[in-house]
């Protein structure tokens, strides 16, 4: 019981990568706000679930591309709880085309979701969290790791790492970490790469699998956690050793 006394807010918390962190950071005592976009059955089984084993857990709706939706999302874990611990935003947009095949409504969905949603949710995390606390920004190893089709997706998410690692500075004296988590490719309903993307990532990837939401959902944790006191301003690839 990890977490027990803290409470957690976790963007995208409804589905995929996000479901498992918000599960994960519930199963170890923590009290979570299960941020949705727009599937309220789905984050409300989240809820469901962990109430059923003697968690606490709300769902709150919101669009990280909203600054004033991001903000209520801390107002209810506040109004509730009367305090924020940890924040996880696990929300992303993506698209993979050819470069020439890019329209302008892609370049505005995905930074809207990747790069604004990044910074709403941040900012909000730095005023609200309580001194000691933990802020976990999801990024992708595609920012490291250049691939054909993903050159837009790759710089929104880049645009979302600078802020939590210039954040990360900011709030070393609070004693507050932001730590930065990018995936490989796992196996969720959102894994919307072409097949020969994913077969070639899995080539390339030592431990030769998918990854899992569980697999990301313990390295949040990790991150989380007071065992990760001294470890701030940094992204944890956490892809089966890809790169």
């Amino acid at each position: 019981m990890r977490f027990k006394g803290k409470v957690a807010v976790v963007f995208a918390g409804s589905r995929g990568i996000g479901r498992a962190v918000a599960e994960r950071l519930g199963r170890e005592g923590a009290a979570v706000v299960v941020n949705y976009a727009s599937n309220r059955t789905k984050a409300d089984e989240v809820v469901l679930a962990l109430d059923a084993n003697g968690g606490q857990a709300i769902a709150v709706q919101a669009d990280v591309a909203s600054a004033g939706d991001v903000s209520r999302v801390f107002d209810e874990a506040i109004r509730r709880w009367a305090r924020i611990d940890i924040v996880v935003n696990a929300a992303g947009s993506a698209v993979f085309k050819p470069t020439t095949e890019l329209t302008d409504e892609d370049y505005e969905r995905v930074f809207a979701v990747n790069a604004r949603g990044a910074l709403n949710v941040l900012r909000e995390a730095a005023r609200r969290v309580q001194d000691g606390g933990r802020i976990i920004q999801f990024s992708t190893g595609g920012t490291k790791m250049a691939m054909a089709g993903a050159g837009l997706y790759a710089a929104s998410k880049a645009a979302g790492e600078q802020i939590a690692l210039g954040l990360a500075k900011e709030l070393g004296s609070r004693g507050i970490t932001v730590n930065l988590i990018s995936p490989g490719a796992t196996d969720t309903d959102g894994l919307i790469m072409p097949k020969e993307a994913i077969q070639q990532i899995v080539g390339m990837t030592p431990l030769g699998r998918l990854g899992q939401p569980a697999d990301v959902a313990d390295a949040v944790a990790f991150l989380a956690s007071a065992d990760a006191r001294w470890i701030t301003g940094q992204n944890l690839q956490a892809n089966g050793g890809v790169l």
